[in-house]
């Protein structure tokens, strides 16, 4: 299975840049750009984006979401919510990842609560 870091080398390499060209395009350091090819590090929402913007590509295909690496068509419409997951920007997906994790937390407190009422 391709890693979020072999994506990034495959394009980065793909589209003949080395290192530092992408890590000057995306605003990176050479060091933070290598450590996310090698997967020592992931990078945050903000810096994903950057490198999906710098490499030409969605944000799907670094992720693992699709095999498709062309970039995504912000005019494509869809009937699911929002456009669809491949519709969805990194900090999108980090934000609505936070929310979930704070509804549950949530949850689980008032059914605890509830629990300890009965």
């Amino acid at each position: 299975m391709e890693t979020l870091g072999d994506r990034i080398k495959y394009l980065r390499e793909k589209k003949n840049m080395t290192q530092k060209d992408l890590a000057t395009k995306a605003d990176l350091t050479i060091v933070q750009l290598s450590r996310y090819e090698t997967n020592d590090r992931k990078p945050d929402p903000e810096s994903l984006r950057r490198i999906v913007d710098a490499l030409d590509t969605n944000g799907d295909y670094l992720l693992g979401r699709t095999q498709d690496p062309s970039p995504s068509d912000e005019k494509a419409t869809s009937m699911s919510f929002y456009g669809g997951p491949e519709s969805y920007t990194a900090d999108e997906i980090a934000m609505m990842e936070a929310a979930l994790k704070a509804y549950r937390v949530q949850k689980k407190k008032l059914l605890e609560r509830d629990n300890q009422k009965n």
